[in-house]
This record gives structure tokens, C-alpha cells and sequence, in this order.
């Protein structure tokens, strides 16, 4: 079946693109605000996050993106007391999700709440944050069929405000493989539109170099702690699959040091990352 293309509304309430904004699927009746935490007082003036639904707290934990997800019968109470919980450090901008005719009940927004975190969790593309998991509330199987449409909507506004926190990572097509080579460490991987896929199996260099900069050596002792990488051999392996978020990123964590990905990247021919998919020939018509 073809897939459909969508129309999606973006509003600025006060015409700045990375101030508030309010989206919305024109043929769905899901909204999302999303808000900075900075701006959230002048966020209170708008109706709409006075309203049930589910919100969604997206920050940094140091390392990788964070998220909390949650359900309230008024998000804007409960966006301003995670504002002043010391718990909830973590998070610069939120995301509210409300229906505009006012459908959810408490008990929709759970089960929303519920195949949020789900789907979250699966995806794994962010540290989810929420410290229990919340449970599925029994409802009637129509019911459960609206939801799941409401939450399709949700997942593609959330994906367009730039945060996939939902979105299954697509298994490399292993057509266009790259490798990284150094020392001991050999990986290899393809360059998709989510970032740099390292393949499991693949392999980096445990001695660090002494100048292989905080981040890099904060990244590799998550990966070890989340049993992503694990020792073998005198090398670290890679256990699954990997997304990073640049080539170079990946690069550094593999060869243990300072590295430009996009040449320590090749393909079997010989040529680089930046060869292919960035150097262009102006001669060429």
C-alpha cells in the first residue's frame, strides 16, 4: 500500500521558531504544544495546556537524551510542579499532547501514558527516565482502537518536533557497509538517516588515548555500563547493533581517541565517508 503523505500545522504564538509551538496533523484532532522550560510562565496563558492529556519532559542525563512521560488531568499544573521538582533537573523543553474536542477521560490518557512508555522502551532511542512503569488500564477493544490511532498521530508530531523518541530505529540494509579500522579495533557499519549504525560484533580499542576528550570516554562508559560493549579478547565488542548520532562520535568510541569520522570511515573500495556522501565533483553535470 502507498504510503500517504500528511499535512502538518506548525503555529509560533509569538513568531519565534524556538519558542513555543503548537502542531497539529490538520485531519486529527490530537494536538501538541510544545514548550521550553525557560518560557514555561508565559506557556500559562495558553488554554490549551490547561487540559487532560499526556506530556513528555526531553532533556539530558549527560551523556544520551532523556525523557519522562506522564498523564495529567491539567498539564500545565503538572508541567509547573515538575518546574520545581529538584528530581526533574533533567529537562529543557516538554511536550504536552491534548485532544481538541476534548475526548480524553483519565482513563484514556493512562492507556496513552502506558503505550508511550511502551513504545519508548522499545525504541530505545532515549534514557526513559520514569523510575515505575506504568500499567495498562483495561479498556473496551473500539476504545483501545481509537487510542492506538490517537497515538500514531502523537508519534508523528513528536518526530516532527525533532524528538523520534518513538520511532523504531530501521535495520541497516547492510548494502553500503563502511568500516573502522585501528589497532585492534574493527568495526563495521552503514551511514542512515538516523546517524552512524555500528553492527554488533564489531570491535574497539580498550587503552584510551590520553587525549580522547570527557565525552567520548563518558560514552564508552555507558555503553559498558548498559552492556552494549562488553570486554573480550582484549578488545571491547559491541553486543547489538549501535546508533550514533555522528560519524565521528563513532569513530572516537571505537578507536579510543580523537577521530574525524568522515575519514576514518571507508567503504571496501578504499574511499571515505566524506568521499562518498559529502565531496561532490563540480566538473560532473
Amino acid at each position: 500500500m502507498k504510503t500517504l503523505g500528511k499535512t502538518i500545522q506548525i503555529y509560533l504564538p509569538d513568531g519565534n521558531p524556538r519558542g513555543m509551538k503548537i502542531a497539529e496533523i490538520t485531519s486529527r484532532t490530537v494536538q501538541a504544544i510544545l514548550i521550553p522550560r525557560s518560557i514555561l510562565d508565559e506557556a500559562s496563558k495558553r488554554t490549551e495546556l490547561d487540559n487532560v492529556g499526556i506530556y513528555l519532559l526531553f532533556g539530558s542525563n549527560g551523556t544520551s537524551s532523556s525523557v519522562y512521560i506522564g498523564e495529567a488531568e491539567s498539564c500545565l499544573s503538572r508541567l509547573k510542579q515538575h518546574n520545581k521538582d529538584p528530581r526533574k533537573e533533567f529537562w529543557t523543553h516538554a511536550i504536552a499532547f491534548v485532544s481538541k474536542t476534548h475526548f480524553f477521560t483519565k482513563t484514556h490518557i493512562k492507556f496513552l501514558e502506558w503505550l508511550s512508555c511502551e513504545q519508548a522502551s522499545k525504541a530505545n532511542r532515549f534514557t526513559l527516565e520514569n523510575s515505575n512503569n506504568p500499567t495498562k488500564p483495561h479498556l473496551s477493544e473500539s476504545v483501545e482502537a481509537d487510542l492506538y490511532d490517537n497515538f500514531e498521530t502523537i508519534q508523528t508530531l513528536v518526530s516532527t518536533l525533532g524528538y523520534p523518541v518513538f520511532d523504531i530505529i530501521k535495520k541497516p540494509t547492510k548494502k553500503e557497509i563502511i568500516e573502522c579500522k585501528g589497532k585492534l579495533a574493527f568495526a563495521e557499519g552503514e551511514y542512515t538517516e538516523d546517524g552512524l549504525v555500528v553492527f554488533s560484533g564489531s570491535t574497539c580499542n580498550i587503552n584510551e588515548a590520553q587525549a580522547i576528550g570527557t565525552n567520548v570516554k563518558n560514552i564508552r562508559k555507558e555503553l559498558i555500563e548498559k552492556g552494549t560493549l562488553i570486554e573480550e579478547k582484549g578488545v571491547y565488542k559491541f553486543t547489538t547493533d549501535y546508533i550514533f548520532s555522528s560519524p565521528s562520535a563513532a569513530a572516537a568510541v571505537i578507536l579510543a581517541r580523537s577521530a574525524n569520522g568522515w575519514t576514518e570511515w571507508k567503504f571496501k573500495d578504499g574511499k571515505t565517508l566524506d568521499e562518498v556522501k559529502r565531496s561532490k565533483d563540480d566538473t560532473e553535470e
